[in-house]
């Protein structure tokens, strides 16, 4: 199982006077966290794309091109990119771009999103929002198969026998289906024949086990081997030395991004026996000492059989000191551990 780390680089909004942290210090800070990352041997690194103030970054394509200068191996992925609101074009250029400045390293997280803000940006209906999705993602995986294509759509103009460049260093970048759980998003990623990463950021992850199984009975239904085809999940991550202290310091933060994001969309805030309630052995969120990190991985590897898990290691504004202790711990102790698990 491939191991690694996620981030959207979250950040204060920058319009509450007094409590902003600085964008260029974000960004130097997720750079860190990158280098680390690669440093500690972990597997893949994926950046999300956001178009709102309390997240750094809007074009992950831009920072992972910058990843690749300081970076020797990891594996440098979007998590996600929002295609349903940019041009694949544009998408799959910058792509092998960075894949030509890694060596080969670059992948695209392809999803819908979870916020709306990009979609009125730039000009785009939410009416239209799954055949967006569809079309947007079509166009992706001729692009990525062929180097001259011709394509025609209704929400972008046609493509009539053109050549797109530059080509990627790899024969083709990796595209993963990104989902939250819609049985919609595992039929697609099925039938396409596309690794799928499923995000589990609350309640209990044996919830999500009907989604994992469709995902699964839809690829043999459709003839693909299952084998061969790669699942990936990720929840919310802080480690500390000791549990207590790791939950102590991460609730403050934590609670502080739910209960913004939950204002936005209805939700009651976040109380501590509720963030406890999460933090149970069979809930969904990873915060606590090594060895609780630890069991959850290998829980949820046996109720998915997953080959990929990346943590969410910088979640609301976490100092930056801390997040990158937690990053060591998670490198240095937790991934070896799951490593021989599993092997």
């Amino acid at each position: 199982m491939e191991l690694g780390l996620i981030t959207f680089a979250d950040m204060e909004p920058e319009n509450l006077p007094g409590n902003g942290i600085n964008g260029e210090q974000r960004i130097k800070d997720l750079l860190e966290e990158i280098q680390l990352a690669d440093q500690l041997g972990l597997d893949v690194f994926g950046v999300g794309e956001h178009h709102r103030p309390d997240y750094a970054v809007s074009s992950p394509a831009v920072i992972l091109g910058a990843a690749a200068a300081i970076t020797k191996n990891i594996r440098l992925a979007s998590a996600v990119t929002v295609l349903s609101s940019d041009d694949p074009v544009r998408v799959y250029q910058q792509f092998a771009t960075v894949d030509l400045l890694s060596g080969g390293r670059a992948e695209i997280m392809a999803g819908r999103g979870s916020f709306i803000e990009s979609f009125p940006l730039f000009g785009n209906d939410l009416e239209d929002y799954d055949e967006l999705f569809t079309e947007k993602l079509d166009l992706l995986l001729a692009l990525n198969k062929s180097e001259v294509i011709s394509w025609e759509g209704k929400h972008r103009p046609s493509i009539k026998n053109r050549g797109v460049y530059p080509r990627p260093f790899q024969s083709s970048i990796p595209v993963w289906l990104a989902a939250g759980g819609t049985p919609s998003s595992a039929v697609r990623a099925a039938t396409l024949g596309l690794p799928l990463m499923l995000a589990i950021i609350g309640g209990m992850p044996h919830q999500f086990a009907s989604f994992v199984n469709l995902y699964k009975e839809t690829l043999k239904r459709t003839g693909k081997d299952e084998k061969s085809m790669q699942l990936g999940i990720n929840n919310h991550v802080y480690i500390g030395e000791d549990s207590q202290q790791a939950a102590d310091e991460f609730y403050p933060y934590y609670a502080k991004m739910m209960n913004r994001v939950g204002k936005e969309r209805g939700w009651s805030p976040l109380t501590r026996d509720q963030y406890e309630a999460l933090r149970t052995p069979k809930a969904a969120l990873m915060v606590g000492s090594v060895q609780q990190v630890i069991d959850k991985i290998l829980y949820e590897h046996e109720l998915f059989g997953n080959t990929r898990f990346l943590a969410q290691a910088s979640v609301g504004n976490v100092p930056h000191n801390k997040v990158m202790k937690s990053i060591e711990l998670f490198g240095t102790k937790v991934v070896p551990a799951v490593r021989k698990a599993i092997n």
